[in-house]
């Protein structure tokens, strides 16, 4: 294999492992990642442990697991203070790093490692805070931002079509389709790559902030979709349809919707997010072939987490289901670079993998650090990775807070707060239809699920476990203070209570 390669990493934010049109999706359409699935490794089975924004991000930069980097629920403004991020190796190793698009990190633009920094991370209600320091707010912070309104005036912004950034609310784009976020992660992108530095490789991670919603894309990706008579969500035997009734109209609600015809605009407005996405990376896939290097170039295509979509009749992520913990991940390895075979990989990987399979790949020292695993054997073997589970979990929601943890066959659930277990069979039922906690037959397979979760919790400082049983109604923690020390976690926390 020859030593370092270009290495693109292409990011987007809430987007379903399952949202490929290579791996038979029945309604999405997604051509420029079936090209890249075609000729690469498709993981079938990667995760997101701690499936929402911060967390996942933070496994991702770092490749450690949610215990490690402390993050184990959702919460903006505790400062990112790690030893050892992706592009930092990468960057100490010779190559010139660059990030366009979404960090979400904090404080905003703490460049991880990236000599250079475009960034644009939505809409995030806690930096538009009339109160933040100038140099924090997001009409600052934000290079999209601003570029929006140098372009189209002052009070130009990415929500004037009326949806939020956390609702099923499906509108169009409102202004000309080059100016939407997607086509500007695009479009900076191609521009680093025409102006890069030639006498190092690059890595450049191209970060999408859709299909995260608001769902507004441009009207002809949304012509494709919503007028068509599309798949109705998964449903099982155990889902709250109460609680959708209850909550349905509420318009960020987790329990999703209630109205049919408001459903039927947001799987549109999904899928048509996708599709955008999906054209856009085209167009950097072009710019590649262009330049000549898209065969000394390795491309990984993830997401730091997945989204309901009304499955079980639940809307966002946070949860252990399918829809919210399964990610996309294709690895395309360039010609030049090593000859690899095609195939779908049913290895167990997750986020923490990425960082040090890039390290392995470019053949740089992966840090002590790191526990994520090397997918090297996979994609140039087709050799299956070693790992008999995983554990994940996410805290805060009272009701949905959880631990979990998947084998090769089974997925075992806790919800912390309610003492609620689910168990499924992943081979027989990977719509997770069943839950079969109660099946006598799989009395064996469930209590070693439940002990493998027993030993995970054990002695961490929630109290969930005394290493003998669960323990549940324990207090839960979006982050763990044996890691992420109060006086870094308060840091700024001076900024959000003036």
């Amino acid at each position: 294999m020859n030593n370092q390669p270009n290495i693109l990493l292409i990011m987007c934010d809430q987007f379903r492992g399952d949202c490929l049109s290579f791996m038979n999706h029945p309604d999405v359409k997604t051509p420029y990642l079936d090209y890249l699935a075609s000729k690469g490794t498709v993981f079938n089975r990667a995760y997101s442990a701690t499936p929402s924004c911060i967390p996942a991000r933070a496994t991702l930069l770092t490749g450690m697991s949610q215990d490690r980097t402390g993050r184990v629920g959702y919460e903006d403004g505790i400062t990112f203070d790690y030893e050892h991020y992706l592009a930092q190796e990468l960057r100490d190793n010779h190559y010139q790093t660059a990030c366009i698009g979404k960090m979400h990190v904090h404080p905003p633009r703490l460049a991880c490692g990236y000599e250079i920094l475009k960034l644009h991370d939505g809409y995030i209600g806690k930096y538009r805070r009339a109160t933040l320091p100038y140099w924090m707010h997001q009409d600052v912070s934000d290079d999209y931002m601003r570029y929006l309104r140098d372009k189209l005036g002052k009070d130009a912004d990415v929500n004037a079509a009326g949806s939020e950034n956390n609702s099923w609310v499906t509108s169009v784009w409102p202004y000309a389709d080059e100016t939407h976020p997607t086509n500007w992660v695009a479009n900076e992108s191609i521009e680093f790559l025409k102006t890069r530095d030639r006498t190092r490789p690059f890595f450049l991670t191209a970060s999408f902030v859709r299909p995260h919603p608001p769902f507004h894309a441009p009207k002809q990706h949304l012509d494709m979709y919503i007028d068509k008579e599309l798949h109705e969500p998964v449903s099982g035997e155990w889902d709250n349809v109460e609680a959708t009734l209850r909550d349905g109209k509420v318009m960020d609600s987790i329990h999703g919707c209630s109205d049919a015809d408001l459903r039927h605009q947001a799987l549109s407005g999904y899928y048509a997010c996708i599709t955008h996405i999906d054209h856009q990376i085209g167009r950097i896939i072009t710019a590649l072939e262009n330049d000549g290097t898209f065969n000394d170039t390795i491309i990984i295509f993830t997401s730091d987490h997945g989204e309901m979509l009304f499955d079980h009749h639940l809307f966002r992520k946070t949860v252990p289901y399918e829809g919210s913990v399964h990610i996309p991940l294709i690895v395309h390895v360039g010609k030049n670079i090593a000859e690899t075979d095609a195939h779908i990989s049913e290895s167990i990987a997750e986020l923490r993998d990425i960082m040090p399979t890039i390290l392995d790949m470019a053949e740089i020292d992966i840090p002590d650090s790191v526990n994520g695993l090397s997918l090297r054997e996979d994609l140039l073997h087709n050799q299956k990775l070693e790992r008999t589970y995983i554990h994940g979990e996410h805290s805060g929601n009272h009701e949905q807070s959880n631990q979990w943890i998947l084998t090769d066959r089974y997925k075992y659930i806790w919800f912390t707060q309610t003492n609620i277990e689910q168990f499924f069979d992943m081979q027989s039922d990977r719509e997770e239809r069943h839950n079969l906690i109660d099946d006598e037959n799989l009395k064996d397979e469930i209590d070693y699920c439940r002990k493998l979760l027993i030993k995970e919790l054990k002695d961490r400082e929630e109290g969930y476990s005394d290493g003998e049983k669960l323990i549940p109604s324990r207090k839960p923690q979006n982050y763990l203070r044996s890691i992420i020390s109060d006086e870094t976690a308060l840091k700024y926390k001076m900024y959000y209570e003036r």
